[in-house]
C-alpha cells in the first residue's frame, strides 16, 4: 500500500500519555482521541501510551479486542499489528484486553447504513460515514457480522506501523544516530553496524515520546505474515485440551451452579424443589428470574438437581403451537406490515404480464445456535467491586448490564473476556451472565460458576428468525424477464434491541438482507420487506437475514432462469452487471467444470449470494441413490479483497459451507405448547461426519475493499444443494429443513 497518504494530524490522531518502564502504542480515528483502557491498573514497571501495543521489559502485549469464538479472531488481529510492528508471532503475546469505547467497530456502519456495498456513491459513503461516528459516539465494541478483519485490516496495521516508527525515534535517541539509518526486524531496531536495541529496552524511552504520527504502511510485496499461511495463536492449546474456555474457568472457593428458567420465555408460576434441596452435594436451591438456580458442589451435581425440581410455568408470550407462526407470517404480506421496498425497478406488473408467469412459496424455519461449549459464566461479587469471567460478543453492552445490576459503579466492574467454543450468534445475548451475578449476589464473595445444561442452552436461548418468502417472476425469449420477492419476517434487530431496552428507529435492514441487494440486471426487480408482529424472540444467527433470503431470493431465480429454459450458471452471469460478483460465477463455474457430463444420477446446482459486502457463488455435485441424496462436492468462490490467512480463511469458508448445509438438511425449531421441541443434538442433527462433502475453496482478490468471510459462504449453500436436487429429482424443494421432502445418505 506505501505511504498511507501520510497520517496528517487532522485525519488520524495517536493520543498520548508517559509512564515510565513501558509503552503501548494505538490508532485512533477522528480528530478526539478516545481514552486509553491500558493506563487503567497498571502493574509496576509496565507502562502504556495508547490500546493496541504494551510493552515492557517482560515481553510484547498485542491487544485483541474483537471476540474469539472459534473463528481465529484473536490471531488475525495479532497477526496485522505484528507485521506492521516487525515481530514475529512467537515473540508475542495476546490479551483481549478491557472492554472499552476506544475498542468501537468501525465497519459495522457498511451494514449499518440503507446502502447496497456495490454504491460507492456520496450518498452512500457520506451515511456510512455517520454511522461511523454513531458507532464512535456510543462505544459500540462489538464482534459480529463478518467485521472483524474490515475493522482490523488497516486500524491495526496503522497501530503496528505507528509503534515500530516510534521505537525508531527512541533508538536513534539512544544511539545518536539518524532514524532514516536504522531499521526493524524481530523485535528489535538494527542499527548500521548490525548491532541491535530490543523493544523491550526501548520501552521506558518511548513511552516519554510523542509518537510517530508520519507512517508508511509496507507494501503487500513486503509482507512476511499477512496473506501467508499462519499456525494460529491458539492451536497448540487446543491440540491439547489446555485452553481455558468459558466452561473451564475455575477459582479457589468456587461453587457450581446451574438454572432452570421458563422455556416459554415467560414467567414462573411456582416450583417444588423439595427433592433437589436433600440430594447430595446441594448447597441451595433459589429463586431467579423466570426460574430457578441450583448451587452445588459441582455442576453435574447442579443439574442433577435442577432436573428434579417440579414447576409450573408461566404461558408464553407468543403463539404456542408452529401453524400459528406461520399463520403470522401468511398474514403480514400487506400494505400495513411494509417496513422496506428498497428496490424497485421496472414495472413489476407489465413484466408479469407480458411474461410467462412463475409464482412460489418458500419457508425457513426457527434455528437455534447450538454450540458445542453451552454458555457459562463465573461471576465474582463483594460490596466494593464485581468480575466475571466468559466470553462474550458485546463486552460493554455486558459490563453495562452487570453495573445496573449490581448498582457498583462502572470502575468496579471487570470483565475478563474469555475463548468461545462457538458462538453463531449465541453470545450476543447475555443472559447467562446475569443469572450467574444474581447467584452470586445471595453469595457475596464467593465466585460461582453457572453452567447451562445443553437441554438449557436450547430450550431457553434466542434462535433464528422464522421467515417466509413469496416471488412472483416472468421469462421472456429464454431470458429472466422479472423478480418480484415478497419477504415476511420478524425483526430480529427490535427483538435483541428491545431485551436491552433500546428501539431500533426506522427499517429493519436484516429483513431484506441477502436478497435486496444483489447485483442482477433484471429488468423488472422488486425486493420488499414486510415486518410480522414478534413471535418468538430473536437473536442474530450466523448470516441473520440472509439466511433465510438467499434460499428465498437464490431458489426464486433458479426457478425462473429453468423456466426460461436457460443454463442456470450462463444466466447468472449475464444478468450479473457487478464485475467482481461475476467473477466468482465465472470462478465457480471453472472450478466446477460446470456443463460437463457428471454421469447417470449425479447432478449439481449453482447458487450466488452477496451478503456482508461478499459476492459468493458455489455449485454443490450430488448423487440420487436408491437410499437418497448424497452430497459429493462443493465448490466456492469468495471475493473478499484481502485474505489474511490461506489457512485460515480455507477453514471459515468450508465451516460455513457444512453449517449452511447441515442446517438446510435436518434442522429445524419447533414449538408445541409454547416450549421448543428440540432439547439436545439427538433431535438437532446438522451435518454428520460421513455426510460431509469434499470443499473447494478459492479466495479472489479483485476488489479494493477488505471483507470479512466468517457468514458469506452461508446464504448460498441450502440453495445450492436445493437447485442441484432439482436438477438430479425434478423435484423442486421450497421449506426448509429439505429432510420434509428427500432423504440424504
Amino acid at each position: 500500500m506505501g505511504k498511507l497518504k501520510t497520517i496528517a494530524r487532522r485525519t488520524f490522531l495517536i493520543g498520548s500519555a508517559a509512564i515510565a518502564g513501558g509503552v503501548a502504542f494505538g490508532y485512533y480515528a477522528y480528530k478526539k482521541p478516545g481514552e486509553n483502557p491500558l493506563l487503567s491498573g497498571l502493574k509496576q514497571g509496565e507502562a502504556a501510551l495508547t490500546p493496541y501495543v504494551l510493552i515492557n521489559a517482560t515481553g510484547i502485549t498485542l491487544i485483541t479486542p474483537r471476540a474469539d469464538v472459534g473463528q481465529g479472531a484473536y490471531s488475525m488481529q495479532a497477526a496485522l499489528i505484528a507485521e506492521e510492528l516487525d515481530v514475529e508471532l512467537d515473540q508475542i503475546k495476546i490479551d483481549p484486553g478491557v472492554p472499552s469505547a476506544t475498542y468501537y467497530n468501525t465497519a459495522l456502519a457498511g451494514e449499518s447504513a440503507p446502502f447496497r456495498s456495490t454504491d460507492d456513491g456520496f450518498l452512500a459513503n457520506s451515511a456510512r460515514g455517520v454511522m461511523d461516528s454513531l458507532m464512535k459516539f456510543l462505544g459500540v465494541q462489538v464482534t459480529g457480522g463478518s467485521s472483524s478483519v474490515p475493522d482490523a485490516y488497516e486500524k491495526l496495521r496503522i497501530a503496528g506501523a505507528v509503534a515500530r516508527e516510534t521505537l525508531k525515534l527512541a533508538a536513534a535517541e539512544k544511539s545518536g544516530i539518524a532514524v532514516e539509518e536504522l531499521k526493524t526486524s524481530k523485535g528489535s531496531v538494527i542499527l548500521p553496524d548490525g548491532s541491535q536495541l530490543s523493544y523491550t529496552e526501548l520501552a521506558p524511552i518511548a513511552s516519554k515520546m510523542e509518537p510517530a504520527s508520519d507512517v508508511t504502511l509496507k507494501a503487500a510485496s513486503q509482507w512476511s505474515i499477512v496473506g501467508k499461511p499462519q499456525q494460529r495463536h491458539d492451536i497448540l492449546a487446543k491440540s491439547t485440551g489446555t485452553l481455558t474456555y468459558g466452561i473451564d474457568m475455575v477459582l479457589d472457593g468456587m461453587v457450581y451452579a446451574t438454572v432452570k428458567t421458563s422455556p416459554r420465555k415467560g414467567l414462573i408460576n411456582s416450583f417444588d424443589a423439595s427433592e433437589a434441596e436433600t440430594m447430595r452435594g446441594v448447597q441451595k436451591v433459589i429463586p431467579v428470574k423466570n426460574g430457578v438456580g441450583v448451587i452445588a458442589d459441582n455442576t453435574w451435581r447442579a443439574i442433577q438437581a435442577a432436573n428434579s425440581i417440579e414447576v409450573e410455568w408461566g404461558d408464553a408470550p407468543y403463539p404456542h403451537e408452529m401453524d400459528q407462526h406461520w399463520e403470522v407470517l401468511s398474514s403480514s404480506f400487506k400494505d400495513d406490515n411494509l417496513d422496506s421496498q428498497m428496490r424497485d425497478e421496472g414495472n413489476i406488473e407489465t413484466g408479469l404480464a407480458e411474461g410467462n408467469l412463475v409464482e412460489a412459496e418458500y419457508r425457513a424455519p426457527y434455528l437455534a445456535h447450538a454450540p458445542l461449549e453451552p454458555l457459562a459464566a463465573v461471576a465474582q461479587i463483594t460490596d466494593e467491586r464485581a468480575d466475571v469471567w466468559t466470553c462474550t460478543q458485546v463486552p460493554g453492552f455486558l459490563k453495562s448490564a452487570v453495573v445496573e445490576q449490581t448498582g457498583l459503579p462502572e470502575e468496579s466492574v471487570h470483565i475478563h473476556m474469555l475463548y468461545g467454543g462457538g458462538s453463531f450468534g449465541h453470545r450476543l445475548e447475555f443472559d447467562v451472565v446475569t443469572q450467574a451475578v444474581e447467584i452470586a449476589m445471595s453469595m457475596k464473595g464467593t465466585p460461582v460458576k453457572l453452567t447451562y445444561s445443553r437441554e438449557e442452552d436450547m430450550l431457553n436461548e434466542y434462535p433464528r428468525q422464522i421467515a417466509m418468502g413469496r416471488v412472483r417472476g416472468s421469462h421472456k425469449d429464454g431470458k429472466v424477464e422479472t423478480l418480484d420477492l415478497g419477504i415476511a419476517m420478524p425483526s430480529v434487530v427490535s427483538s435483541q434491541l428491545g431485551r436491552q431496552g433500546l428501539s431500533a428507529p426506522g427499517p429493519d435492514t436484516q429483513i431484506i438482507a441477502g436478497a435486496w441487494e444483489q447485483p442482477y440486471s433484471i429488468p423488472n426487480y422488486r425486493v420488499s420487506g414486510y415486518r410480522a408482529p414478534e413471535l418468538a424472540p430473536v437473536s442474530s444467527w450466523r448470516s441473520v437475514g440472509a439466511s433465510s433470503n438467499g434460499f428465498f431470493h437464490d431458489c426464486a431465480l433458479d426457478e425462473i432462469i429453468h423456466a426460461a429454459g436457460a443454463d442456470p450458471l450462463e444466466e447468472r452471469i449475464r444478468l450479473m452487471w457487478h464485475e467482481q460478483s461475476r467473477k466468482t460465477l465465472e470462478a465457480v463455474g471453472e472450478m466446477s467444470n460446470w456443463g460437463s457430463e457428471l454421469g447417470e444420477n449425479r447432478a449439481r446446482g449453482v447458487a450466488f449470494c452477496l451478503s456482508f459486502g461478499v459476492p459468493t457463488a458455489e455449485v454443490v455435485e450430488i448423487t440420487n441413490t436408491d437410499d437418497g441424496i448424497k452430497i459429493d462436492k462443493v465448490y466456492v468462490a469468495c471475493e473478499v479483497g484481502k485474505v489474511i490467512d490461506p489457512i485460515n480463511f480455507e477453514g471459515q469458508v468450508k465451516g460455513a459451507v457444512v453449517w449452511g448445509l447441515g442446517h438446510a438438511m435436518n434442522c429445524e425449531r419447533t414449538y408445541s405448547d409454547g416450549i421448543a421441541e428440540q432439547e439436545n443434538y439427538d433431535s438437532f442433527q446438522g451435518m454428520r461426519l460421513y455426510q460431509c462433502p469434499e470443499i473447494e475453496v478459492r479466495g479472489l482478490e479483485n476488489g479494493d475493499a477488505v471483507r470479512g468471510v466468517g457468514e458469506p459462504p452461508v446464504p448460498p449453500a441450502a440453495p445450492a444443494l436445493a437447485n442441484a436436487i432439482f436438477a438430479a429429482t425434478g423435484k423442486r424443494i421450497r421449506e426448509m429443513p429439505f429432510d420434509k421432502h428427500i432423504d440424504f445418505v
